[in-house]
């Protein structure tokens, strides 16, 4: 396994655990590391802590709080506590100086949404809470408090954008298959009109040629009735003329 990489909060050096790679249980008793297991040290060694000291509670409850990192490495367990050591105004500096330049070094986003930069923020709150929880445990458990909330907070978020995510997809399969019917649907309907389009036609041919069989049929009737009605008048003229002939001869006679 590889040992857990650098962090903002601060640690205490690693403590030798065991040297078998078997998984404890999680109920069995935290193996006490000797003193001959610990690392060589590289600063100054603090003095020996007695179990009555004040410092073991407060190192049991940031160990409550920030619960301590564990990795294998060669066949040995080592573990790592969150130190209880106080931090002073340059601490803090110092802690700013390296979120500035872990940001820059890590090339994470300004702004928008950053997986890198949400660490890096994440473990820069959490050593404030370390730093707060040693002078004070109340103002540690209520920042820890915040700490939970905010991150319940960004969990249901991203439970929300991956619902939403899937019923983006959902709605898109949907649409494409929606898209797939009215497709075939405008299709079907576009050959429908296609026909309409051809029976209107047919139907205009035989409306004109109807009336072009009427027109000329009436031409005909009325060109006939013309006929008749100049005979007739003929007829009728022709019967007048005799009857204006005689009418002298009718005088004479009497």
């Amino acid at each position: 396994m590889i040992p857990p990489p650098d962090s903002l909060l601060r640690y205490s050096p690693p403590v030798l655990v065991c040297r078998r790679t078997e998984k404890r249980s999680p109920g069995a008793p935290r193996l006490q590391a000797s003193p001959s297991a610990l690392p060589p040290p590289t600063g100054p060694v603090p003095p020996p802590r007695t179990a009555a000291e004040p410092g073991k509670q407060t190192q049991e409850l940031l160990n409550a709080i920030l619960p301590p990192r564990e990795w294998a490495e060669d066949k040995t367990l080592w573990v790592q506590e969150v130190s209880s050591a106080p931090s002073t105004r340059l601490d803090v500096v110092h802690l700013q100086e390296q979120l500035d330049l872990r940001l820059q070094q890590r090339q994470a986003r300004e702004t928008g949404i950053c997986p890198v930069r949400r660490e890096l923020y994440s473990q820069c709150f959490d050593e404030l809470i370390r730093e707060v929880t040693i002078n004070c445990a109340e103002r540690g458990l209520l920042l820890l408090r915040v700490r939970d909330e905010i991150q319940m907070t960004i969990a249901a978020y991203q439970t929300l954008y991956k619902s939403s995510v899937a019923f983006g997809v959902r709605k898109a399969l949907q649409a494409e298959h929606g898209k797939s019917n009215m497709i075939k649907r405008i299709a079907e309907l576009e050959e429908e009109k296609r026909e309409l389009e051809a029976q209107v036609s047919d139907q205009k041919a035989k409306c004109e040629a109807i009336e072009k069989r009427e027109y000329e049929r009436r031409q005909i009737e009325e060109k006939k009735h013309t006929e008749e009605v100049q005979f007739l008048k003929r007829t009728n003229q022709q019967l007048k003329q005799p009857v204006t002939i005689r009418k002298p001869e009718d005088a004479n006679s009497r």
